[in-house]
């Protein structure tokens, strides 16, 4: 953990001495005078258009592109033309390719605490131009450097070789307490802490078109299993992801190919909306069963993608090794199965996720197995309808057990589940209110199973039967208060949830009252 500090003081350092040197390389390099000012009489220069005429005092030119300058408003076009804001929304980016440095208003040094940055752009002569500051300024505000990079060790686009470093990270920690009647009846009360994730997260930009992602678990607390070889330990654990992707659109250039990109690697299988969120973002502590069972007995499986971008829609097709016993990137001897994916936002406020995972079984297997993904095939349509101060997500699944499952008839069958979740701002970006509610089926006594975490724990009488929290109909509901101190970087969690299984011998019940802190940089 020393080790970890004196690289993020290291960072910091960084962040704070590159972008002055730039600066004041970029200030020495500016005319050593300005203009001289014309004199007083001199006759003043008349533009003329292609016609030779001046019309109202205007003054018209040809861009390089072939548009006109009309009434003072500067008409740029570029190869591209769009980029895409936080919310996923294209717009028109004026500056793009031009050359641009943050530097202040008053003296031109690279933005630091409390300084509102600007950015400059260079005219034909190589002088500074002011144009508008940027929307993100820390402002001395430690909540808004913490978000803006601030484990960005690197970065220059213009190097051939190496564009950028990133180190990253996170902590989660929580406690819980759980009461309940397990299938005989009997009473139980357990108390649990867990150190959910600690997590040492790099990104290499490198060649112009290439990205690395390397992330590394750092603990294993598995104190709350029913295991009596488990224990709390720190240190290297096994790779969280580890992928390459290959930008094929920017290295093609624009057209048919633009917007697509190729990876490889051990990836997470983004299976539901709650999927696609990462955990420094979910609303809940925990993500709802049916959630964790579409994410896979093995969730981050080793894969081939291949990424389109267009317009308002996303697609991603996926082939991925169903081994589930590599820390790092697994094999290809233990079968296949496939995924697809497909996200739509028409605008900012709405986003619909239609997710799809198949089990590629080899039928000349005497014993088939499904090791990844614990199913045979399953679907998931998600649809998330966000204002400023609230929200809404909606989603329907269905699916089959199949796969080893098929060797217990009582496991096996289909399975369909619908959650919701509304959540609002009661103090905008401090503190959240949410709600979740889940109903899980499935026609077998024993189709559905819940997670790990926390009815199928180790209790404290071992006495307590909750037959492996295998059923065949769930009821769960929550709701929860989230304070962020930063928003989706620092904040605290605390929840309740009631949660009611049918089990083939009789119902179990549980209330789990849960807090949790989050961090991430």
């Amino acid at each position: 953990m020393k080790a970890l500090a004196r690289l993020a003081v290291c960072s910091c350092l960084s962040l704070a001495i590159l972008p002055a040197a730039r600066a004041a390389e970029e200030a020495a390099a500016a005319p050593d005078a300005a203009p001289k000012k014309e004199e007083k009489g001199e006759k003043k220069k008349k533009d003329k258009d292609k016609d030779g005429k001046k019309k109202d005092g205007e003054k018209k030119d040809k861009h390089k592109d072939g548009e006109k300058y009309k009434d003072g408003e500067k008409k740029d076009k570029h190869k591209d033309g769009k980029k895409k804001d936080k919310d996923g929304k294209k717009h028109k980016d004026k500056h793009k390719g031009e050359p641009h440095e943050f530097v202040t208003a008053e003296s031109g040094v690279a933005a630091g605490a409390g300084v509102e940055p600007v950015m400059t752009t260079t005219d034909a002569k190589g002088a500074i131009v002011e144009s508008e500051a940027p929307k993100h300024s820390n402002e001395g505000d430690w909540c808004s450097w913490l978000q803006d990079h601030p484990g960005r060790l690197y970065h220059n686009e213009e190097n051939p070789w190496f564009q950028s470093f990133e180190i990253g990270g996170r902590f989660h920690y929580q406690a819980v307490h759980v009461e309940g009647e397990d299938v005989n009846g009997l009473e139980f009360n357990d108390n649990y802490d867990e150190f959910r994730r600690l997590r040492l997260e790099t990104k290499t930009e490198f060649l112009k078109y290439f990205k690395a992602e390397i992330n590394v678990n750092l603990v294993a607390d598995d104190r709350f299993r029913n295991d009596l070889f488990t224990d709390l330990e720190w240190g290297y654990d096994r790779f969280d992801e580890a992928s390459l992707q290959f930008d094929i659109g920017k290295a093609f250039g624009t057209g048919p190919l633009d917007g697509i990109k190729l990876k490889y690697g051990r990836m997470k299988l983004k299976m539901s909306q709650e999927q696609h969120m990462s955990s420094d973002d979910t609303y809940t502590i925990e993500r709802s069963a049916i959630a964790e069972k579409l994410g896979g007995s093995q969730s981050r499986p080793t894969g081939v993608t291949l990424e389109l971008d267009k317009g308002d829609f996303e697609f991603t097709l996926g082939l991925f090794s169903a081994e589930d016993d590599a820390d790092f990137i697994g094999g290809w001897n233990d079968g296949q199965f496939f995924y697809g994916s497909l996200e739509w936002k028409p605008d900012k406020d709405f986003t619909m996720y239609l997710d799809y995972a198949q089990n590629n079984l080899d039928e000349d297997f005497v014993y088939p197995t499904d090791d990844a993904l614990g199913y045979g095939w399953a679907a998931s349509l998600s649809a998330v309808y966000e204002k400023k101060r609230w929200g809404v997500m909606a989603e329907a699944i269905y699916g089959d057990n199949g796969g080893a499952n098929l060797l217990i008839t009582r496991r096996a069958g289909d399975f369909h589940s619908f959650v919701v979740m509304p959540w609002v701002w009661i103090i905008e970006d401090k503190l959240q209110a949410v709600v979740q509610l889940e109903y899980w089926s499935a026609p077998e006594s024993q189709g559905l199973q819940l997670p790990v975490r926390y009815i199928r724990a180790d209790h404290e009488n071992p006495a307590v039967d909750v037959d492996n929290g295998r059923g065949n109909e769930h009821h769960y509901v929550y709701a929860g208060l989230n304070y962020h101190f930063c928003k989706d970087v620092l904040k605290v969690m605390g929840g309740v949830s009631y949660d009611e299984l049918s089990t083939r011998n009789s119902d179990l019940s549980a209330v789990t009252y849960q807090i949790a802190f989050r961090s991430a940089f």
